[in-house]
C-alpha cells in the first residue's frame, strides 16, 4: 500500500522583507554591502489530523508575517561567523569589522542572527527554526500568541512533522530548501539546494 503524505504550501504577497547584507565567501573574500527584496514561501508537512487538516494555517501565517517584519529594513549580520566582529557601543551604534573593512551603523538598524553567513540558505533555516519553536512554545523570540485556544496550538504543533522554506531575492534566482532527515524537530537546517552562478561557490 503506498505511503500517503500531506503538506500545505503557503504563498502570500506579504511574506516578504527587504534587508541589507553581504556574503562572506569560502575563500575569505566578501561582497560589498548591498540590499535585496526577498520573498518567502513556506511548505508545512505533517500528518492528517482527525479534523482533516495538516496544520491550522491561521496560526502559522501571522508568525511568518511577524518574522518577515522583524527582518524588514535592517542590516542582517551573521553572529556566528568566526572572523566578523560585531561590537555594540554605548552611543547607540554598532561597529562591524571584517578584516580591513570597518562599518559604523545605528544599532537599532541591525539584526544579529545566530547564523554564520547571511545566505538565502541560512535565512531559510532561521525562519524554519523560529516557526518550529513558535509552534512548540520554544522560540527564542517573544511574541504575542494569536487568539486561538491552547488545545488548537498543541494540535497544530503535534501534527506538523517538518517544513521547508524558500527565501529568494527577487533580483536573482538563488533559493533555498533547508531539509534534514529527522522528524523529531523542524526539517530545516539539513541539505540545501542552492542555485548560484558565482564561481566561488563551486563545489
Amino acid at each position: 500500500m503506498p505511503t500517503e503524505s500531506w503538506a500545505i504550501h503557503m504563498h502570500k504577497e506579504y511574506f516578504k522583507f527587504s534587508c541589507a547584507h553581504f556574503l562572506i565567501f569560502p575563500d575569505g573574500s566578501k561582497e560589498r554591502l548591498h540590499g535585496h527584496n526577498y520573498h518567502v514561501d513556506a511548505e508545512i508537512e505533517g500528518q492528517l489530523t482527525d479534523k482533516g487538516i495538516v496544520i491550522d494555517f491561521i496560526l502559522v501565517k501571522p508568525v511568518i508575517r511577524e518574522l518577515c517584519d522583524t527582518l524588514d529594513e535592517h542590516w542582517i549580520l551573521p553572529g556566528q561567523h568566526p572572523e566578523l566582529k560585531i561590537d555594540p557601543r554605548d552611543d547607540g551604534h554598532t561597529e562591524v569589522v571584517y578584516r580591513n573593512c570597518r562599518y559604523l551603523v545605528p544599532t537599532e538598524e541591525t539584526i544579529v542572527l545566530p547564523i554564520n553567513n547571511t545566505s538565502a540558505e541560512n535565512l531559510s533555516t532561521w525562519l524554519g527554526r523560529e516557526l518550529d519553536g513558535s509552534s512548540r512554545g520554544t522560540s527564542s523570540r517573544r511574541r504575542a500568541a494569536p487568539d486561538r485556544s491552547e488545545a488548537s496550538r498543541r494540535t497544530s504543533a503535534q501534527a506538523a512533522t517538518g517544513h521547508r522554506f524558500t527565501v529568494c531575492p527577487t533580483s536573482s534566482r538563488r533559493s533555498s530548501w533547508p531539509r534534514s532527515p529527522t522528524q523529531s524537530s523542524c526539517r530545516s537546517g539539513g541539505a540545501t539546494r542552492p542555485c548560484r552562478s558565482d564561481p566561488r561557490f563551486a563545489m
